[in-house]
């Protein structure tokens, strides 16, 4: 099992960046892809952004096209921990952000994921 606890949503104007975090505990968190996702009110869930676990031969790190050049991914194994960083955000980005793991290759749909966080409300106002 891998316990995930997002953090770090709120209320921001457009225009302005947050900083989410995932604290990870239980397996060893460098085995797994880790992803953000978010959903909107009224929408399905949907990709944000993927990085690939530690160790492989040739790492990975992919973004929806809606957040390419405003959101980066990290993650600091020190402290089992990823981020999100959101730069220049939108009211579109309003959604209740969570991260999740996967044990699969390039995950990018929400089937390929094993655990999941609770999630965290953004919210950009216009």
């Amino acid at each position: 099992q891998v316990q995930l606890v997002e953090s770090g949503g709120g209320l921001v104007q457009a225009g302005g960046s947050l900083r989410l975090s995932c604290a990870a505990s239980g397996r060893t968190f460098s085995n797994y892809a880790m992803g953000w996702f978010r959903q909107a009110p009224g929408k399905e869930r949907e990709f944000v952004s993927v990085l690939s676990r530690i160790g492989m031969s040739r790492s990975y790190v992919d973004y929806a096209d809606s957040v390419k050049g405003r959101f980066t991914i990290w993650r600091d194994n020190t402290k089992n921990t990823l981020y999100l960083q959101m730069n220049s955000l939108k009211p579109e980005d309003t959604a209740v952000y969570y991260c999740a793991a996967s044990s699969g290759y390039r995950p990018t749909r929400i089937n390929e994921y094993d655990y999941w966080g609770q999630g965290t409300q953004v919210t950009v106002s216009s």
